[in-house]
């Protein structure tokens, strides 16, 4: 097992430093690895040791079968990046792990939670399936001692499941607007602006939208027209509550192949639907999406932009942390930092 030395400043001079060793200056705003590991230490070092309350520094003596916090902490982030993200470090036993492009990040929490089980390790990540943007940080690896053991190292790099992020991709997408009330003219539509706000985030725009009034086989006969026109992605608004005149939830259904699911446990937006109709998606929303900044569909929007299609299952999962609010410290709804 690795032995620790602690050696007076004064007699270290021409050893080498076995750790990066950390400087906080608080009036310049400076913190990081103001000595590197591996560095010689010299005569004019040590008033800057001083001034970072180092009157000793730490001599490693490791065995065989010890890890250097560098290599341990190396060894699991390269475990854990899987596509779309790269490696910052090592620097001070830590590793960052950043976006390499615009997308949802998703990893298994169990894998994280396995890895944090010792308490050596220190393996944090940004909550789970929500949108990054390129360059920004994702996850995170601290190894707590100098050293770990071998099999401490194997058995977190075994427990480790990669972290993906799953790029954006543009869809075409194309916007049916129910209601005769827009058909006549007593109100304008205000989802459509707000609409092509949220389709820029992905990097797509709207093909186009048609307006309809609330006769099923009219508002099924403009979802098939865009579908015919190659739409990837229909999102239909209007018509999804419970109410006589509310036909949307059956003219989706009537042009599907399949319903993935009407209702979801999340607030607002809980007559959230999703359909499928050979590749095309299509989305029922929820009167809400009007109103309201953040709802159930921006947490499906993320996933349908990746790529992916939640099942039945994972939905009725939204419940937890579903309660839909814009966080004060970023731009995402908080309910889909709990998503699973």
């Amino acid at each position: 097992m690795a032995r620790i030395e602690y050696v007076r400043i004064e007699d270290a001079i021409g050893m080498p430093i076995s750790h990066d060793m950390t400087q906080i200056d608080v009036k310049s705003g400076y913190k990081g690895a103001r000595f590197k590991r591996g560095h010689i230490i010299k005569h004019d070092d040590l008033p800057v040791l001083r001034s970072m309350g180092k009157n000793s520094i730490s001599v490693l003596h490791m065995e065989d079968n010890d890890v250097h916090e560098d290599d341990a902490a190396s060894r699991l982030a390269t475990r854990l990046a899987g596509e779309g993200l790269r490696l910052d470090g090592p620097e001070e036993g830590k590793i960052a792990l950043y976006s390499e492009w615009n997308g949802l990040v998703v990893y298994d929490a169990e894998s994280i939670h396995r890895i944090n089980e010792d308490t050596d390790w220190i393996a944090v990540t940004i909550p789970n399936k929500v949108p990054v943007k390129k360059d920004e940080a994702v996850a995170g690896i601290r190894v707590v001692p100098l050293t770990m053991r071998e099999e401490q190292v194997a058995k977190a790099e075994s427990a480790a499941l990669p972290i993906t992020v799953f790029p954006f991709h543009p869809l075409r997408t194309a916007l049916v607007t129910t209601g005769r009330e827009i058909v006549e003219g007593r109100i304008r539509d205000a989802f459509a602006p707000k609409l092509v706000r949220k389709l820029a985030f992905y990097g797509s725009t709207l093909m186009e939208q048609t307006i309809t009034g609330d006769e099923k086989e009219e508002i099924a006969q403009a979802i098939r027209s865009f579908i015919d026109k190659g739409a990837e992605l229909i999102i239909v608004t209007g018509g999804m509550s419970v109410d006589a005149d509310d036909r949307t939830g059956t003219a989706i259904a009537q042009v599907s192949d399949s319903v993935v699911f009407n209702g979801v446990p999340t607030l607002p937006g809980a007559r959230l639907m999703l359909a499928l109709q050979d590749k095309t998606k299509i989305v029922g929303a929820p009167a809400c999406v009007v109103h309201d900044e953040w709802t159930s569909m921006d947490i499906l929007l993320n996933r349908l932009f990746a790529g992916l299609i939640p099942t039945l299952s994972e939905v009725r999962r939204w419940g937890a942390g579903g309660l839909c609010r814009k966080c004060r410290s970023c731009n995402y709804p908080i309910c889909a930092f709990a998503s699973r």
